[in-house]
């Protein structure tokens, strides 16, 4: 897989909730905070004020949007507007998994909120802003807008095997968001960030495609087709972290999630992971995780 799908792969996404709005006149609608969730959804039809964390963005028809830090939201047609909480709206009944609002027919909405199952939302949702908004006139948004598109007709139609294709769809928007987001970055610093740059992008796919290997900077940057030094300056400015604290970091999170998910002794982990010796995988492991691989391991039903 490639870098991004790793990642997302680790988070283990599962959209829980898809929803769709049909609200009319003026309107307003308050969300709660959802910790560990990404919410992504698109204005199919008419416009309305995204606010979050005071910041307030106008939605268009063909918008997209992601909130990637589950924090409390406000859908409106007028800032000024006193909000009735979602709970209460969508405590309607739906038709397709659409509720009609004041009557509807001004504005359209479709939306899935993602919880994250992995135990690292942290390496993804930290370096994103409180609102991503990819706007209709992107000439690279075309396959967003066909996936909202079809996950309006499947939440209007209701037919046999909706609830799937539109976990699907969902899952579909989530990716494409993303990776608008990502071509449109040229100076964000982070992992993510990085993965819009080739050489990074290359240099990140093969430790992850390889985390035993004792990978050093001199092979790093062959890889890339770089010097030693441009290569090691380059990755710090665009990752934030020297490749071999990246590479160190990735193989606890691989770690992490195998102490939490498998029966794998600590020994098989760390051999797994390029460390011959208990001692010094422990050492990284608790360097990196903040506690001992036995204790990670212990927490079982716990998130970092």
């Amino acid at each position: 897989m490639d870098p991004l799908s790793d990642v997302l792969a680790l988070l283990k996404p599962r959209s829980f909730m898809s929803a769709g709005l049909d609200a009319g006149g003026e309107w307003a609608v308050q969300f709660d905070q959802q910790h560990k969730t990404i919410k992504c959804g698109a204005v199919v039809q008419g416009q309305c004020w995204l606010t979050v964390a005071g910041q307030a963005q106008m939605l268009h028809s063909g918008d997209c949007f992601l909130l990637p830090h589950g924090l409390p939201f406000q859908l409106t047609t007028d800032t000024a507007l006193t909000a009735v909480p979602a709970r209460e709206v969508f405590a309607a009944p739906a038709n397709g998994g659409i509720v009609c609002h004041q009557g509807g027919g001004d504005c359209f909405l479709v939306s899935s909120r993602f919880a994250l199952d992995g135990e690292h939302a942290d390496i993804l949702l930290a370096m994103l802003p409180a609102i991503v908004v990819i706007e209709r006139s992107s000439q690279q948004a075309v396959a967003l807008r066909w996936a909202v598109e079809r996950m309006m007709e499947e939440m209007r139609d209701n037919l046999p095997g909706s609830a799937l294709l539109i976990e699907h769809l969902s899952h579909l928007v989530l990716m494409q968001a993303l990776r608008l987001h990502l071509s449109g970055q040229s100076d964000g610093v982070g992992w993510l960030f990085a993965l819009a740059d080739r050489q990074m992008c290359s240099a990140i796919s093969a430790m992850h495609e390889r985390p035993a290997r004792r990978w050093t900077l001199q092979e790093l940057a062959e890889t890339v087709g770089m010097s030693r030094s441009a290569f090691a300056q380059k990755f710090k400015q665009r990752v934030g972290q020297s490749p071999l604290d990246y590479l160190t970091r990735w193989r606890m999170l691989l770690a992490g999630q195998r102490l939490r998910s498998s029966n794998d002794s600590i020994a098989v982990i760390a051999l797994s992971l390029g460390y011959e010796s208990d001692s010094a995988f422990s050492t990284a492991f608790k360097r990196v995780m903040g506690c001992s691989p036995r204790q990670y391991g212990q927490n079982k039903g716990d998130s970092v």
